[in-house]
């Protein structure tokens, strides 16, 4: 007969992987800062959406979703059309209440391995 599990494993799994999202959030905002970026916001919330870091550099503004998976393929795949397109409304959303009249990026952040980081920009386009 297997072990039962703690009625709170799945609440602990969750909590674990919060944390490693929010550490995975600020390796990529400091990253993005030595990259030029300065960040406008993290964990934007919006109506549409939320969007885990709005960073600008010269005139473009770009929403960041940030994955931290054990490798590329599946970091990709764990956006789907309905969450890029509910990111895409929350930028265009942050961009009005700014004012902002540049050019707006959809970007990813990758965290997979031990500490390889990789930015994909315009990782999808608004639909």
């Amino acid at each position: 007969m297997p072990p039962s599990r703690p009625p709170n494993d799945d609440r602990s799994n969750r909590k674990r992987a919060e944390k490693a999202g929010r550490r995975a959030e600020t390796i990529c905002a400091m990253w993005l800062r030595l990259k030029g970026y300065r960040i406008l916001a993290t964990r934007y919330q919006s109506p549409a959406g939320e969007i885990d870091i709005i960073a600008k550099r010269g005139t473009v503004i770009a929403a960041i979703e940030v994955k931290n998976r054990s490798d590329r393929a599946t970091a990709l795949h764990s956006v789907r059309p309905k969450q890029q397109n509910r990111i895409a409304r929350a930028l265009e959303i942050y961009a009005g209440r700014m004012g902002h009249q540049g050019d707006l990026r959809l970007d990813m952040m990758i965290l997979s391995g031990f500490a390889r980081v990789e930015h994909l920009e315009n990782a999808w386009q608004r639909s």
